[in-house]
């Protein structure tokens, strides 16, 4: 990234939190990609869909014939580059090990994997870490242990993660809002630029994609249209 990500000065278990306006700012149009979802080179689809108006990237190499050991390294660097030359934090899924060797600027994570307050002890208060939450009481959890933003879904199917969870629509991001909820959220599973808006509508402060920007003719128009969506409902 850029420069430094600002903090917001709220004490957290000894450490301070980014700035949740930040966080939520970057959520707009949240891309997540991996070799395999990609019909072209990853780079030059990340290349084209940051043009289009991406905010975040999560890099996610996972399913059958994904990349692995130096591999695996060498596209994270490569994808990581074109992050950091366009100024758009880069993500890694799941593997902490990854973050930390490329000083990576977050992490997310799921249920089945080491919860936030652990993973803040090893990256620190400046990176960003997020957390898919599923239920109530997974969202309450993650703020507990420290979360910057939660992933909630999936919200329609998708057929992106073999270990996707039952699809649930709007309902719990709805009800979090409707709570006074206010941690950043992106919906995930199954959107496109047909059915974001009513994500959106529900209370999420952006969308996060596989396919249909890994997938599509054109990765930058996909991008586009996505932003758009953010702009109409935000």
């Amino acid at each position: 990234m850029s420069e430094r990500n600002p903090l917001s000065g709220s004490p957290l278990s000894g450490d301070e939190r980014l700035d949740s306006e930040y966080v939520r700012s970057l959520l707009k149009v949240y891309f997540i990609m991996g070799s395999v979802n990609c019909r072209r080179p990853a780079a030059e689809v990340l290349e084209e869909a940051i043009a289009g108006g991406v905010t975040i990237f999560q890099f996610r190499e996972k399913g059958t014939g994904a990349l692995t050991g130096a591999a695996k390294l060498d596209l994270a660097r490569e994808l990581q580059g074109i992050c950091r030359a366009h100024g758009v934090p880069f993500i890694v899924n799941d593997d902490i090990d990854l973050a930390i060797a490329l000083d990576a600027d977050g992490v997310h994570v799921g249920q089945d994997d080491e919860p936030a307050r652990i993973l803040r002890e090893q990256l620190g208060s400046d990176k960003i870490i997020g957390v898919s939450a599923h239920t109530p009481e997974e969202v309450r959890q993650a703020i507990a242990d420290g979360a910057d933003y939660l992933g909630i879904g999936p919200v329609y199917p998708t057929s992106s993660k073999d270990d996707a969870r039952p699809v649930q629509g709007t309902v719990l991001i709805e009800n979090l809002r409707r709570e006074g909820i206010s941690i950043p959220i992106v919906g995930i599973g199954g959107i496109t630029v047909s059915n974001a808006s009513p994500v959106l509508a529900a209370g999420a402060d952006g969308i996060s994609v596989i396919s249909t920007i890994a997938s599509a003719s054109s990765p930058r128009l996909a991008a586009a249209e996505l932003a758009s969506r953010s702009v109409e409902e935000g």
